[in-house]
């Protein structure tokens, strides 16, 4: 054990389980029924979807019965990242956990605390038999990473709450009452094969440091896919073919690396990264310093490599598709408005693919990014498909959830918090087009880079949203 004699120990015990049962987007069947057998095993009330949905129900506690109920809600999905080299298998491994001073994190791996925490808090609450609480309806989700599938699927006919807080924010102090819409788009672009001649080289962009595409879009951080391009573009055409490329590996996290392997002469190739690094260098000084570009002999497994003209349509995409920050809004200062990531760059053996998180809190302008990536697309020859649309999520005007956990704010913390919209998405959007009226305000301890090898989960802020979190269920009569 870990964490698990860190208080508050009912909330790090559970996070040590869950960090120990694999649980990345699309694999978290384990996890799911882990949250069954333990409702199960303490005779609450529970239902689980063929999508891995699990809703577990407490009753009121005595003095509460007429109190409205109160819907706890996270996602147990999260998104698996990796430093290079390590020998570890995030689909069937649990992760390796380490406390430094204030800060939990995974040994060369992503933490998961976005949302691991929010169904530790949350089952350890169920677990309690001395937290006064209204009727609590805890709904834990799937796939939130990877388009916020479980949330546009689930069925919510077991709830009565209207009111509802979500646990997936990542900084203490901050009330998230409104976020962008968004979806993911794949973009796919055929190809075809020939034998290729010349010397066969990798080409290796890495150091930078990623992140959060919703979180750190405005960082002004390198993207190792849209490097690539640019590195390509500085050979001259028809001088080299690509034998493999890809980058990233998840739609929704900043690619921290990215890797192709080409033919051609290996000398100007050598020469074009030296070029191609320092531009990064210089470009990036400042927000990613420890941009590298390394060419080294790639091991040749045959020379099926793209013909001249799919090279050049693949070097085209990468130039030509938009990525980064598009809008700022023009009502809220300093808010992103409109973005999109090229968080997955993957050849296969006749296609190339490409998904992007776009996000937006204006409608038309994330259709109009849908467009302009399908016509980039289709110019080229290719299509795209687009899954995970889900809905922005509207400011209430009123909202007596957020007015509550002001007050009980104000009094621990002898301060006001800050209410904000955000870029990144949550899952209220869309539970919120499922609930008519529904009430609801997200929430979450100090999280640092998310998504990334680097993230990290402060414990004194873990035991103070605690404290909070209990406070407003006390004062939820």
């Amino acid at each position: 054990m870990v964490i698990g004699n860190i208080e508050p120990k009912s909330v790090m015990s559970i996070f040590e389980t869950i960090c120990s049962i694999p649980h990345g987007s699309g694999n978290t069947k384990l996890l799911s029924d882990w949250c069954v057998d333990f409702a199960t095993k303490r005779g609450l009330e529970h239902y689980q979807d063929e999508l891995n949905n699990v809703i577990i129900i407490k009753k009121a506690t005595p003095g509460y019965e007429n109190a409205k109920p109160l819907i706890l809600q996270g996602h147990i999905d999260m998104v698996c990242q990796q430093e290079a080299g390590l020998a570890k298998d995030m689909s069937k491994e649990g992760l390796d956990l380490a406390v430094e001073g204030d800060y939990i994190r995974a040994i060369g791996t992503t933490l998961g605390g976005d949302d691991g925490i929010a169904v530790a808090m949350a089952l350890a609450i169920l677990d309690a038999d001395d937290i006064p609480h209204p009727r609590l309806e805890v709904m834990l989700t799937v796939d939130e990473e990877t388009g916020m599938y479980g949330a546009a699927g689930i069925d919510v006919s077991s709830l009565k709450g209207k009111t509802l807080i979500n646990i997936d924010s990542e900084e203490e102090g901050i009330f998230t009452v409104s976020c962008a819409g968004g979806a993911r788009v794949n973009c796919f672009l055929p190809i075809n094969r020939e034998e290729a001649s010349g010397d066969f080289v990798k080409v290796e962009i890495d150091g930078l440091k990623g992140g959060h595409s919703g979180v750190e879009i405005d960082k002004g951080r390198a993207n190792a896919n849209i490097l690539m391009g640019r590195f390509l573009s500085l050979l001259p055409a028809g001088s080299f073919r690509i034998y493999s490329i890809a980058g990233g590996s998840a739609d929704n996290a900043i690619p921290l690396r990215c890797e192709a392997e080409l033919f051609g002469c290996a000398q100007d190739i050598i020469a074009a990264a030296e070029r191609a690094e320092a531009i990064f260098k210089k470009e990036y000084r400042n927000t990613d310093a420890g941009v590298s570009l390394t060419v080294s002999p790639g091991k040749l497994l045959c020379r099926a490599a793209l013909d001249a003209e799919s090279t050049q349509k693949a070097c085209d995409l990468l130039v030509l598709v938009p990525n980064g920050i598009r809008a700022m809004s023009s009502d809220i200062p300093g808010l992103v408005e409109t973005s999109l990531n090229l968080g997955i760059l993957k050849l296969g053996d006749n296609t190339l693919r490409a998904s992007f998180a776009l996000r937006s809190s204006v409608g038309s302008r994330k259709e109009m990014l849908k467009t302009k990536l399908s016509s980039v697309v289709r110019v080229l020859g290719g299509h795209v498909e687009i899954t995970g649309d889900y809905p922005a999520w509207e400011y209430r005007a009123e909202s007596p959830l957020r007015d509550l956990m002001t007050d009980v704010y104000r009094r621990q913390y002898g301060e006001e918090p800050q209410v904000l919209a955000i870029h990144a998405g949550l899952e209220c959007g869309l539970l919120s087009a499922k609930i008519p009226e529904l009430d609801c305000v997200s929430i979450g301890p100090n999280m640092k880079d998310i998504h990334t090898t680097s993230e990290r989960m402060s414990i004194s802020s873990v035991q103070r949203v605690w404290k909070f979190l209990l406070e407003v269920l006390k004062e939820s009569k």
